[in-house]
């Protein structure tokens, strides 16, 4: 008994639901929008991620009949909306990330930038890994911050922005790249 309370309806009984009723988007919101937030807050600063995270799932509403079930999941969907939105922010994230190179201080503990570079390397690193991240093409850095701060599989990532996951791992292995060229520069210039 308690598994059936427990039990959460699958994407596709989600979108029929919301499908006859529109109220019953509500638990796509309420499934996803934790997940969404974070990746927003954690590519923008906290009011722009908050925006950013709302105007996904009102956008998601919005094209809610548009869904395509066969193309991915919920979570992949709401995840490709928001990466379009973030793109929308991207001067200011670029102008951001130089502006913490510049200046030469760590950003703080509670940060997006300190998930980022948490999640990448040791905190050490992080002054080179802001100023890598500034280096690294849209398609890149897309894929290493929805993987490191959506916490996406390849897979997902693949369908979030609707590449090959051939293209997703190629992208990653650039970044990578990009990562160790920039480390090694710095240590033998440091």
């Amino acid at each position: 008994m308690t598994a059936d309370v427990d039990r959460q309806p699958a994407d596709a009984e989600l979108v029929a639901r919301f499908r006859r009723d529109p109220d019953e988007f509500t638990a796509v919101y309420d499934r996803y929008f934790r997940d969404v937030y974070r990746y927003a807050v954690g590519r923008l600063d906290v009011q722009a991620g908050e925006d950013i995270a709302a105007e996904t799932f009102c956008v998601a509403f919005a094209q809610r009949d548009r869904f395509d079930l066969s193309r991915g999941g919920l979570r992949p969907w709401l995840f490709g909306i928001a990466t379009n939105l973030v793109a929308r922010h991207r001067r200011k994230e670029a102008r951001h990330y130089k502006a913490l190179m510049r200046t030469g201080t760590a950003p703080s503990a509670e940060g997006p930038e300190s998930r980022v570079v948490a999640s990448l390397a040791a905190r050490g690193l992080q002054p080179q890994l802001l100023k890598a991240l500034t280096k690294l093409n849209r398609g890149e850095r897309d894929v290493v911050l929805l993987i490191a701060l959506g916490q996406l599989s390849h897979e997902e990532v693949a369908r979030t922005l609707g590449v090959a996951d051939g293209t997703v791992r190629s992208r990653l292995s650039r970044a990578r790249k990009k990562f160790q060229q920039l480390i090694n520069r710095e240590e033998l210039d440091g």
